[in-house]
């Protein structure tokens, strides 16, 4: 449902924990060149050097090289180095959170000793997204990403769940969230296992999405013969296939630029703007596995995606373009222990030869590989489809850290990297260093800001105040009915629990107030939070449960002016 509201303008106090100011002339700037929309673009689990790597690669700038640019502190509420739904949860809410929560207030046993916890949020609590203000504005909203869409980046915009692995619980709060447009993989968890999918609950939400007038693609084909209207796109059941082993096999998947360049031709029909967030989900993965081809090839279909989202802002002349990696991976480094005496007579061509013969990702190597884990099928598989001559040493290598528990992929990436390349590597998993930001349509460098930032700046742009969208979206049921007047039911149906709030039933999860035969569709969604025990709901579902929504009676002959009136009375 659409939401008129009062414009609000974002106060320096609600900047008060960072450097983050804006110049007079970016003021009258923006009141001469009104902001629309909002496109944020997030190249997951990455850092400078794959810019670097990614550049040389290309033998050509990259579109992010253009862009203003800045820094990002990544910490979390509970560890110095981030985690991916933490991560996404403040640069979609404005506010920290602890590892694995999407779109929930920290809790507050394991904080770290120079966090500050929000003073009007409890444990567990939802948070507001920029994707919500959006909604609430009128604005149309998409999210893209190359892994499932329940995964972590996206789902922190659009989910209030305590556990990032709740993929069946978190597709719900997306379907239900009334999102334009959404593109990704991750069919599985839209179907029941009854139907080939991953849910228990016995619910088909494709049905779902298509009885509320979506249009629901799931080929490369099907998405360019999309002209208007809502949609959804999965095109894998479960991720999507890296950029680089796309053509080998999956060839009828879009790339992310083609996903990018389709949801703005869609939410761009939409008169008052649109906000969109598109995520290079597998650069991260790369830095995971160690694979230096795989992540700056991920990196630079993600600057293709960047060079769309840039090239309409700039015909389009009211778009911000943020782009900025929710933390590093891997921390790449072009140099490592075998440069230690020749980094200075180092040449692109013997930089980039290691890489040159790499057809596949690691993953997609192990793929090739098969069954057969014997040494000399692994030597010669690494030379078919890495070019690359390796040692039965290395094959043994590689088998040994399997042995550690190391996926193949990760094995091999690693044992490779550091015999066959230049290239350096510190971890399997996240690091903690700031990440770049590039801006397009921001006029001055940020400076070094916090994660945090990025969503109230985008609210401020998008003008509305995440506070206000928190009060309108999620109100805890015993502050709005008495202990007689509700009840939760989770034992009926554990897998679809249920809130009675007088005559009305709201399934979890869901935006559905059902009284009778009547249901009525709110504008934002049911919130359970088991941790805490405690049910959250828009204010919306407590004036239509009370009779109080009106509108239909109104006096004035202006609709909007009555919705406004009967929605903050």
């Amino acid at each position: 449902m659409r939401r008129i509201i009062s414009v609000c303008a974002i106060t320096a106090a609600a900047l008060v924990s960072s450097p983050v100011t804006f110049a007079d002339d970016d003021a009258e700037y923006s009141r001469r060149r009104a902001i629309k929309n909002v496109i944020f673009m997030v190249p997951d689990g990455c850092d400078a050097s794959v810019q670097t790597l990614a550049r040389w690669m290309k033998g050509e700038t990259l579109q992010l090289d253009s862009m203003n640019n800045g820094m990002v502190r990544t910490e979390m509420a509970n560890s110095v180095i981030t985690g991916s739904a933490a991560a996404s949860t403040a640069f979609a809410t404005g506010e920290k959170t602890t590892a694995r929560f999407l779109g929930i207030a920290p809790r507050t046993e394991d904080m770290l000793s120079t966090y500050i916890p929000p003073v009007d949020k409890e444990p567990y609590e939802p948070m507001a997204s920029v994707l919500e203000g959006a909604k609430q504005k009128g604005k149309a909203t998409g999210l893209i990403s190359t892994s499932r869409v329940t995964h972590a980046t996206p789902a922190g915009f659009a989910a209030h769940i305590h556990d990032r692995g709740m993929d069946n619980e978190i597709m719900e709060h997306m379907v239900y969230q009334d999102i334009d447009v959404v593109f990704g993989g991750g069919k599985r968890h839209l179907l029941p296992k009854s139907e080939g999918g991953k849910r228990t609950d016995g619910e088909n939400l494709v049905n779902v999405l298509v009885d509320r007038g979506y249009q629901f693609v799931e080929t490369k084909d099907q998405l360019e013969d999309l002209e208007e209207g809502k949609a959804w796109g999965m095109f894998a059941s479960s991720h999507m296939k890296p950029d680089i082993d796309r053509a080998e096999f999956a060839p009828e998947e879009p790339s992310i630029a083609e996903m990018t360049a389709k949801a703005i031709e869609l939410l761009s029909q939409d008169r008052d703007g649109f906000f969109l967030m598109v995520e290079g989900s597998q650069v991260d993965w790369a830095g995971h596995a160690n694979d230096p081809k795989y992540m700056f090839t991920d990196f630079i279909a993600f600057d293709d995606a960047v060079k769309v989202a840039v090239d309409f802002a700039k015909m389009d002349g009211q778009t911000v373009v943020i782009a900025f990696p929710d933390h590093n991976t891997g921390a790449l480094s072009i140099g490592n222990t075998a440069t230690d005496k020749t980094y200075t007579s180092l040449t692109v061509e013997d930089m980039m030869a290691p890489l040159m013969g790499m057809r596949v990702t690691g993953s997609g190597l192990a793929t090739k590989i098969g069954d057969d884990w014997s040494p000399e099928n692994i030597v010669a598989n690494i030379q078919e489809w890495w070019g690359i001559s390796a040692t039965m040493d290395d094959a043994n290598e590689i088998l040994a850290h399997m042995e550690k528990g190391y996926y193949p992929s990760y094995a091999i990436g690693y044992v490779i990297s550091k015999n066959h390349t230049v290239f350096g590597w510190t971890t399997h998993g996240h690091n903690a260093e700031d990440v770049q930001v590039w801006t397009y349509g921001i006029n001055y460098p940020l400076g070094t800001i916090d994660n945090t930032d990025l969503a109230k700046m985008a609210a401020m742009m998008m003008r509305f105040d995440l506070k206000d969208v928190d009060a309108d979206l999620f109100i805890e049921v015993s502050e709005a009915f008495s202990a007689d007047e509700w009840e939760l039911d989770t034992v009926t149906d554990p897998e679809n629990p249920v809130l009675h709030i007088k005559d009305a039933v709201l399934p979890v999860s869901k935006d559905l107030v059902i009284q009778g035969d009547k249901t009525t569709e709110m504008e934002g969604i049911v919130v359970y939070a088991p941790m805490s025990e405690k049910v959250y709901i828009p204010k919306e579902a407590v004036r239509i449960i009370n009779g109080d929504d009106d509108v239909e009676d109104c006096p004035w002959p202006w609709p909007w002016l009555c919705e406004y009136y009967a929605r903050n009375k």
